[in-house]
């Protein structure tokens, strides 16, 4: 095996321009797939963040619409001890309200939490604009758009109204940017004691639980686990995937069209280098035929040409990471919103480059199978006498 090694080693050297050309032609092959498929996952990460990433992945509610969840701290223990999967778990009371001003009524959706479980989901503390600050007691941060279609800034004392008719003054501690409009539009959010008192709720009561998991996509399942594991009639789970079908889709589109790319970008590679490799055959046949001549057995004459693609792959596979790196780093680097921000995140996944440089060489030493077949085959008389 070793002399088969050193034999592959001086025929790559003995043509360092063919040996070179080759090598390229791998790492062009396998730089695309990297940029390619780097691209596709800094989008679907990127649209996923934007969708979910300040959001619940899975809730749970009353199985009655618009009915209590008492005793939620006893879910929360439940879950938090049996699924070690949910990274963040927040009770929330939700409930529409209205926001005078002057002579207007503004509509409003009360977001009641325990501000510090809640920040763990939204992650408020990053979204807040300047100068301000999570809510306190009867305090209320504001959606940047709410307040700035109604003059309010921070500081200001306003009131909330419940359809009960409820009133309450609130401090405005702070407004948010979430980059979602429907709720920069609506939500004023504050603690749970504000909401039980606006709206007249048992203290022991929330219309929600919340949560959010470490594998997003994996909600669905989760889900169905923990309904089964409450198993509880007057209790229900959702998730987001249900509530996004269409993002689904698309996702699963993008994954597909990104896939068959890169197949067939791994079958051209695989294509030239089988040429190649049985255009070499041909070329050092007379080698081949002297060496086996001199005793060199059918599967060492087969080894050095698997020990080419081999080698090939290696070369190819490492420029070509070092390429698509480079690659990626240009787009990063130049394809830029007016705000400076890339115009897709991208997404640096070590793992699926460290497969890509693999690919390149398992897809290299395939496509030296058949050469290294044929090469086989040759009978060191035939070769030696046709020269």
């Amino acid at each position: 095996m070793r002399l088969a090694f050193r034999i592959a080693l001086r025929f790559l050297t003995s043509n360092k321009a063919q040996t070179l050309m080759i090598a390229l032609g791998i790492a062009i092959g396998i730089s695309v797939q990297i940029f390619i498929g780097s691209l596709i996952q800094g989008l679907q990460v990127s649209l996923v963040d934007a969708t979910i990433g300040r959001s619940s992945h899975i809730t749970v509610q009353a199985a009655t619409r618009n009915a209590l969840i008492s005793d939620y701290q006893r879910i929360e223990r439940h879950v938090a001890a049996n699924f070690p999967e949910v990274t963040a778990i927040s009770p929330t009371i939700t409930q529409n309200g209205l926001l005078p001003v002057d002579d207007n009524f503004d509509r409003v959706l009360f977001r009641g939490f325990d501000i510090v479980k809640a920040d763990r989901i939204y992650r408020f503390s990053d979204a807040i604009l300047a100068g301000g600050s999570l809510p306190g007691q009867d305090e209320v941060l504001l959606g940047a758009t709410l307040a700035t279609n109604n003059g309010i800034v921070v500081g200001d004392i306003i009131t909330l109204v419940s359809p009960e008719r409820n009133t309450r003054e609130v401090r405005v501690s702070g407004l948010f940017d979430l980059r979602v409009a429907a709720i920069n539009e609506s939500w004023a959010v504050g603690e749970l004691a504000l909401g039980r008192a606006l709206f007249a709720l048992g203290n022991d009561t929330v219309t929600a639980i919340e949560m959010q998991i470490e594998a997003p996509f994996e909600a669905d399942v989760l889900s169905a686990a923990i309904t089964k594991g409450l198993a509880d009639n007057d209790l229900k789970t959702s998730n987001w995937k249900e509530a996004n079908e269409q993002l689904l889709s698309g996702l699963t589109g993008q994954t597909t069209s990104s896939l068959i790319i890169q197949v067939f970008v791994v079958i051209s590679v695989v294509l030239g280098i089988a040429s190649v490799l049985a255009i070499t055959v041909l070329q050092k046949s007379k080698q081949i035929g002297i060496l086996k001549a001199m005793g060199i057995t059918d599967a060492t004459s087969s080894l050095i040409f698997l020990f080419q693609g081999f080698l090939l792959g290696v070369i190819g596979g490492l420029l070509g990471i070092l390429l698509g790196i480079g690659l990626l780093w240009s787009f990063a680097s130049f394809a830029l919103n007016p705000d400076g921000t890339p115009v897709v995140p991208i997404f640096i996944n070590p793992a699926f480059i460290a497969l890509s440089g693999l690919i390149a060489v398992a897809a290299s030493t395939a496509a030296s199978i058949v050469p290294a077949l044929n090469s086989k085959k040759l009978s060191p008389i035939e070769v030696i006498r046709n020269g």
